[in-house]
């Protein structure tokens, strides 16, 4: 797949993220956050854990010595994202919560830039800047003076978005593991940390255990979060990770709070000129950031080709008058058969065979 096709990957991840936003609100009517959020993540989990060992068996479940990294990535972008945003919906107004979730691509980047060392040029960290501003012309219709103070909330909700960006800069260094494997083990992790919250919830009262009812009026919602949100929509953005890079990847969650803003207007809401211009700034501003990367990766590409230089050609030799000499025959002595030259390999390694390749990197132990 091209990397221009990539990008509907994220794409499509960012979309069902976007729904996610009104379908979740219509859910916590009925069930708190706790047990929505620990609910949502059994099922998601399960559905995982089966598909993953009936296309590639019990041995893809082994961490082969990273289970405390796959523990802090489920703890954190898994869980830690999902309960502490849902929460704060609780203590902060909806468009404080969405521009919280704007930031991912600036959290991702300086992930990357404490974690690798890579810091970013100025040109993308401006861009990003020229998004974030779009995304609160949408999320304040043009007013943003309702942003207001940094609250509880607001202090929840950007705690749980530096937890998804660790996660998706941490998506690729598993990229050998491929992304149902990666996938499924981070939801195991988040979905025992979401049901120990959970119980911990209940026992001290702040959350209570809902009944068959309660849950039965949000199967929908229930089935839309757990399956297309936290299965299908995950295992997209972290192949969209692998493809595209954590940093290109993140500059699409931009997008989320515009799709929740453009499904509103479907749904009858009359947006104001300062929300649509400010959806068309983030667009540009993504698309600017790919032109700008895709750029540098030829300019990269061409500049490698040049110092390598032209390959030189090779001398044929000329026929030489006479006849042709004739080559010694090895003979064999004491019944061997003499060795034959092994084949070596441009990189000066003995070839044995064909190299293969494992879309999972399954560890064969």
């Amino acid at each position: 797949m091209s990397r221009s096709s990539s990008y509907g990957l994220p794409l499509f991840s960012v979309a069902i993220w976007g729904g996610m936003f009104i379908v979740m609100a219509g859910a916590l009517r009925h069930v708190d956050a706790y047990h929505l959020t620990a609910a949502r993540y059994l099922i998601a989990a399960a559905v995982l854990a089966a598909v993953l060992a009936a296309t590639a068996g019990r041995r893809a479940f082994r961490t082969e010595g990273r289970f405390a990294e796959i523990a802090v990535l489920g703890v954190v972008g898994i869980a830690g994202f999902n309960l502490l945003v849902n929460i704060a919906l609780g203590y902060t107004a909806p468009q404080n919560g969405a521009l919280m979730v704007a930031l991912t691509p600036l959290l991702t980047v300086l992930v990357r830039w404490v974690r690798d060392r890579v810091r970013p040029t100025l040109p993308t960290l401006g861009l990003m800047l020229l998004a974030l501003v779009g995304v609160g012309l949408v999320i304040t219709h043009g007013h943003p003076t309702d942003l207001g103070a940094i609250g509880s909330g607001d202090a929840m909700a950007f705690l749980g978005v530096v937890g998804w960006a660790v996660y998706t800069h941490g998506a690729s260094r598993f990229a050998s593991w491929g992304s149902l494997r990666f996938s499924t083990l981070t939801q195991i992790v988040g979905a025992a940390a979401t049901v120990l919250v959970a119980l911990v919830a209940d026992l001290t009262g702040i959350g209570h255990l809902p009944g068959p009812g309660a849950l039965g009026a949000d199967a929908w919602q229930l089935g839309y979060i757990a399956i297309a949100s936290s299965v299908l929509a995950v295992l997209a953005w972290n192949v969209a990770i692998r493809r595209l890079g954590a940093p290109n990847a993140a500059l699409f969650m931009n997008l989320v709070p515009v799709i929740t803003f453009g499904i509103q207007i479907v749904r009858g809401y009359r947006p104001v000129p300062a929300e649509i211009a400010g959806a068309a700034l983030t667009v540009a501003a993504l698309v600017a950031t790919n032109v700008l990367a895709r750029r540098a990766t030829a300019r990269a590409t061409t500049g490698v080709r040049a110092a390598a230089g032209p390959v030189p050609a090779q001398r044929v030799p000329h026929a030489t008058a006479g006849p042709v000499p004739v080559q010694p025959v090895p003979v064999a002595t004491a019944g061997r058969v003499p060795a034959q030259p092994v084949p070596v390999g441009a990189t000066g390694r003995v070839l044995t065979g064909p190299e293969w390749t494992s879309a999972d990197g399954l560890s064969p132990r």
